[in-house]
């Protein structure tokens, strides 16, 4: 009987003990670990191996974790967990904004870290099976239309507009209730599951990004908006084909 494959975790950090806890740790629990020490060796990693995740440090030698994970964006929509070392929301703040889907501080307990990588590695493998097994399914909104099944983002004017991994999951929650106020609470537990933190302002700065892809007036969104002291809205009338 045919061996099945284990998840291939990439981990990016330049602290060797951190290196040699997690790849024992994720190997113990059913993970195959590539562990490197910086960007030059994610790069030949993920050149020479199919690579499911990627826990990637943010204070690096040379080109730091944010530039490695914007750069990634550009050619490979493989999770990202980034790992900060002061825990501070700027560092979080700014990896979500490069295109990360997780984050956590160090010090961090592995147990949650596991945790937050099963979670990740479930919705990408339900992502895989949407887009090899259903049928083509589109949503159109205010002359915008978002594809379920390349996950990309349509103008009115037909240009091709790529999203993260959040992203996605931000648009299609507030596509799937649509002239429905949500709260920082609820967008966190829809996109992100139960249990997610919902003290710093990731879903704030997720909110912003995705107005950007719609070209949205930061100051008067005509798409998305938001409703004071209560949460966010999404002002548009919703069809499915």
């Amino acid at each position: 009987m045919m061996e099945q494959r284990r998840d291939c975790v990439l981990i990016v950090d330049d602290d060797g003990d951190i290196r040699t806890l997690l790849h024992d740790y994720l190997d113990r629990n059913g993970y195959r670990c590539i562990a490197v020490a910086d960007g030059v060796g994610m790069l030949t990693a993920l050149d020479q191996q199919q690579i499911d995740l990627i826990v990637l440090d943010v204070m690096l030698p040379g080109h730091d974790g944010l530039t490695l994970c914007r750069d990634l964006r550009t050619r490979s929509d493989v999770p990202v967990i980034m790992l900060t070392a002061r825990g501070e929301d700027t560092d979080r703040i700014i990896g979500l904004e490069m295109g990360a889907d997780d984050y956590m501080p160090k010090p961090f307990n592995p147990r949650e870290l596991l945790a937050r990588i099963k979670v990740i590695l479930r919705r990408a493998r339900g992502a895989i099976r949407v887009r090899l097994g259903e049928p083509q399914q589109r949503i159109r909104f205010a002359g915008w239309q978002l594809d379920l099944t390349t996950r990309n983002l349509v103008s009115p004017r037909g240009v091709v507009v790529a999203l993260s991994g959040a992203e996605f999951r931000l648009l299609k929650t507030f596509l799937e209730r649509p002239n429905r106020v949500l709260n920082r609470d609820q967008l966190m537990e829809l996109t992100q599951g139960q249990g997610a933190d919902a003290l710093d302002r990731s879903i704030d700065v997720l909110v912003s990004r995705v107005r950007q892809r719609l070209d949205e007036d930061a100051r008067e969104p005509r798409i998305i908006k938001t409703v004071r002291g209560e949460g966010y809205v999404l002002a548009s009338a919703v069809a499915y084909e």
